[in-house]
């Protein structure tokens, strides 16, 4: 189970840096994060002309079978960073490896910034796709012994990392074989408004990620991209879509739950009683029967 108040307390650490200082938005290497299995590495990345850090949970049979190529799960963060999170989540599903639940696998914790969304800016600035899907993916792959296909990579992420799984997963389903939305935001279609920020909050992202224009968040966003991708997701893409009925966000993500019904791309949606926008209560009320999505299909 998840340490709860371990991964808010440094969800909040996290939040207190970025706003004591102007930089915090722009740290592409992070601290380094100490758990077992987990390791800190950086890789050049030729769009930000510079180094990037990520960490990477390693299970113990990757050591004893070098020779064996393994799946790989990217995990990707909520605002913030996610840094405090990172021992829990590799205990979380370091423990289900062991304890036979999971196959083994690789977990890559991109560095996704502050508040990134996982995508390129419309000013070009923060160019996070581009390193992620471009740079990073192909890195794991020479670096690592990897399943090196769709079969062998899931993408799952919280909050601005579920709607980072879902924009990802969506347009590049040649790379994704599967992909688990938590509590992602924003699903929706328009970005006139959203329950869980304020009015500032809304604009400041609208501003310095979709330029301040609400015709490229369309382009962008999930909702579009699974109308343009529906005849490739309807073919053996694995989604799963979650959500605490407590949290601000149901009734868009319920939302967007019927747009892909609609689009007859077939998914699990998951509600989950008592569950609010918190990343440990998600992962520990799915329960034993969630694992059954990190394994191998067919």
């Amino acid at each position: 189970m998840f340490a709860a108040a371990g991964v808010l307390a440094g969800l909040a650490s996290a939040v207190s840096a970025q706003v004591s200082g102007d930089l915090a938005g722009r740290e592409w290497i992070t601290a380094a994060v100490e758990a077992t299995g987990l390791s800190h590495r950086t890789f050049h990345s030729a769009a930000v002309g510079r180094a990037v850090s990520y960490h990477i949970y390693r299970p113990e049979a990757y050591g004893a079978e070098r020779d064996r190529p393994f799946p790989v799960l990217y995990w990707l963060h909520g605002s913030g960073g996610g840094l405090g999170g990172l021992p829990q989540l590799a205990g979380h599903f370091g423990t289900a490896m062991r304890e036979g639940k999971i196959p083994p696998m690789l977990v890559v914790f991109p560095n996704g910034l502050d508040q990134s969304f996982w995508m390129d800016s419309k000013d070009g600035t923060v160019p996070m796709e581009t390193v992620l899907m471009d740079e990073l993916v192909p890195h794991v792959d020479a670096t690592y012994h990897t399943i090196a296909s769709r079969e062998g990579r899931i993408v799952e992420g919280f909050s601005m990392g579920g709607y980072g799984a879902a924009r990802l997963g969506f347009k590049h389903n040649a790379t994704f074989g599967a992909m688990s939305i938590l509590a992602g935001g924003p699903l929706q279609r328009e970005f006139t408004e959203t329950p869980r920020a304020s009015e500032e909050a809304r604009e400041r992202v609208l501003r310095n990620v979709f330029g301040g224009e609400h015709a490229y968040f369309r382009e962008q966003s999930p909702w579009m991209l699974a109308e343009e991708n529906a005849d490739d997701l309807r073919g053996g893409t694995r989604i799963r879509l979650v959500i605490g009925d407590r949290d601000e966000m149901l009734q868009v993500v319920r939302d967007f739950h019927s747009h892909l019904t609609d689009l007859a791309i077939s998914h699990d949606f998951i509600e989950l009683p008592g569950v609010g926008h918190i990343a440990p209560q998600i992962l520990n009320a799915l329960g034993e029967d969630a694992w059954e999505f990190y394994r191998p299909q067919g």
